[in-house]
Order: C-alpha cells, then sequence, then structure tokens
C-alpha cells in the first residue's frame, strides 16, 4: 500500500494584488465592530449605574442585554483580528480557538447575569422597590437612539457572517430598550411599579435565548462536532464521486472557528498516478459545494473495487 497526503489552505487565485484588496476590507471591517463595540459597551455602563441608582430592574437587564450585544460584536471583532494572524510553530492553527473559549466564557457569564435578574425580579413582586420613572425613561430613550445607531453602523459595514450574527443581537437589544422604555413611561404616569420587575424578565428571556445559542454553538465547536449546515454524508458521496475514486473512509469534519471548516479523509483510489488530478477536484468539490476550504486527504491505492467495511459511503 502507497500513500500520499495534502494538507492545503484555499490558494488566492488572483495573486498579490487582490489579496491586498481582501486585506483593507477585513481592516474596514473590523473598525466598524471596534467601533460599534466601544459604543455598545459604553453605554451599556451607563445604563447600569442608572439602572442602580434609580432602583430600575428593568434598565438593567437591559444594560445586561446591551453587554450580551457587546459580547457578539467583540467576538466579531475578536474573529476578524486572528484572522490575520499567522499560524506558528506552536500553534499551527493559530489563535483562531480563542474566538471559541471567550464565547463559552461569555454565555456563562451570562447565564450567572440571568440568574441575579431572574431572583431580584421575584423578590421585587413580593416587596416592590421605589423607582424613579423620569430617569429610566431618559436613559432608556437614549439607549434606544444608540442602539438604532449601532445597528446603523453594522448594516452599512462589510456584509459578513459575524457581522449579520451581532446585527440580530443588536436588533433584539432594541427591543430590551423599548421595554425599559415603556417601564419607565408606565411607572412616571401611573406609578405603577410591579411593571419594572415584569420588563426586567421579558428581556432576561431575550438574554437567554442569545446565551444559550451562544453556550451551545460554543460547545458544538469544542466537541469538533460536523458544523449545522454540513451534510456529512453528502460530503462523503461527493468525495467518493470523483473519478478514480473507490471509496472514502475516516472521513472528519469540524469548525477551527467562524467561517473556517476543516476536512480531513482517506481516499481508496484505483491508481495512484491518478492522485493529482483526484485532488485537484476535491479541493474544488469541497470549496465550491461546501463551503470547506481546509482540507487533508490521504491516498490508499486498492486493487479492487471493494469497500472496506469502515467505509460509510457506498461505492458509485
Amino acid at each position: 500500500m502507497a500513500t500520499a497526503a495534502e494538507h492545503h489552505h484555499t490558494p488566492d487565485p488572483g495573486g498579490s494584488h487582490e489579496h491586498h484588496h481582501g486585506h483593507h476590507g477585513h481592516h474596514g471591517h473590523h473598525d466598524h465592530l471596534t467601533g460599534a463595540l466601544w459604543l455598545t459597551l459604553g453605554f451599556a455602563l451607563v445604563e447600569a449605574v442608572a439602572g442602580w441608582w434609580s432602583g430600575s430592574l428593568a434598565l438593567i437587564s437591559d444594560a445586561g442585554h446591551m453587554l450580551t450585544d457587546a459580547t457578539a460584536l467583540g467576538l466579531a471583532a475578536l474573529a476578524a483580528w486572528l484572522a490575520r494572524k499567522p499560524p506558528s510553530g506552536r500553534h499551527t492553527y493559530g489563535l483562531v480557538r480563542l474566538e471559541v473559549l471567550a464565547a463559552l466564557a461569555n454565555s456563562l457569564l451570562m447565564l450567572g447575569l440571568i440568574s441575579f435578574i431572574a431572583i431580584e425580579a421575584l423578590a421585587r413582586f413580593a416587596h416592590p422597590v421605589a423607582v424613579q420613572g423620569g430617569t429610566v425613561t431618559a436613559v432608556a430613550a437614549v439607549g434606544l437612539l444608540v442602539n438604532l445607531g449601532v445597528a446603523w453602523t453594522l448594516s452599512h459595514g462589510e456584509a459578513t457572517l459575524n457581522t449579520r450574527a451581532a446585527l440580530m443581537h443588536v436588533m433584539g437589544d432594541i427591543l430590551g430598550s423599548v421595554a425599559a422604555l415603556a417601564a419607565g413611561l408606565v411607572i412616571t404616569f401611573t406609578g405603577w411599579t410591579t411593571i419594572d420587575p415584569l420588563l426586567s424578565l421579558l428581556v432576561s428571556g431575550l438574554i437567554l435565548v442569545s446565551a444559550w445559542r451562544l453556550l451551545s454553538e460554543a460547545v458544538h465547536v469544542l466537541l469538533e462536532s460536523v458544523p449545522e449546515h454540513i451534510d456529512l454524508e453528502a460530503v462523503g458521496a461527493d468525495l467518493a464521486g470523483i473519478d478514480g475514486v473507490a471509496s472514502v473512509h475516516d472521513l472528519h469534519i469540524w469548525t477551527l472557528s467562524s467561517g473556517q471548516i476543516a476536512l480531513s479523509a482517506h481516499l481508496d483510489i484505483h491508481h495512484l498516478a491518478d492522485w493529482t488530478a483526484i485532488l485537484a477536484q476535491a479541493r474544488t468539490l469541497m470549496q465550491e459545494h461546501h463551503g470547506i476550504g481546509h482540507i487533508t486527504l490521504q491516498a490508499e491505492a486498492v486493487n479492487s473495487g471493494a469497500c472496506p467495511s469502515c467505509c460509510p459511503v457506498p461505492l458509485k
């Protein structure tokens, strides 16, 4: 049995000129995310202080939701920054997994915040706390304007998956600001303070959805599971369908970080002399049909078309 292996990053067909423009695009993308991040994080701190001073749990909840938005923006900015860092002798994939570890830590932090808000809200139903409705209304109104500004900034940036995900978080936070604004108005004109813990639980529900999704995605990546949008059997069938390939086995697909998917597999081929052509076709097929740009394939010669017992993909 003879073997041949190939470790592949998708090449840049446009040469150095095209690569230069892509690098500039990354800088613009990073600048949009960084600006939105600091704006969101800064006002989240203002809102948290105002919520504590005014006694408004709804305002503190909205600050927590803005913090989840800042987390999403921070992870997107981190991914854009790490994408430009070259691998090293010790970190052969670079530092892209730091994004996943940060997502895991932040999701756990958000779950802790949700627990605090829920416990405090339940306590306030039994023992209402005085809330300064005017302060809540003013701060929530400014928060709504800030979130609309962040949404506008992101919508005019580079339309990447990370940016779209961050924009979805901000759209959810706009609802949180509206809830805090409604609480302030109700308290100001009616004096009904129960609306404050009631709406804080609503905002906590928004945080819970974001935090749980982030936690699930982080764990999914750390377990090196197949990305949800990738069909393992379809990938195996496409590889097995290449002329000269008898079967496919030891097929693995996992996520390195946002937008970076890796694949490794063993291909049983009839003639090792065909390996160069098979490899080139496999590269193109994986990139164009499945969005997989980092592949490692090993060729193994076979004397017949018999499929090994471990092969999960039937012969074509």
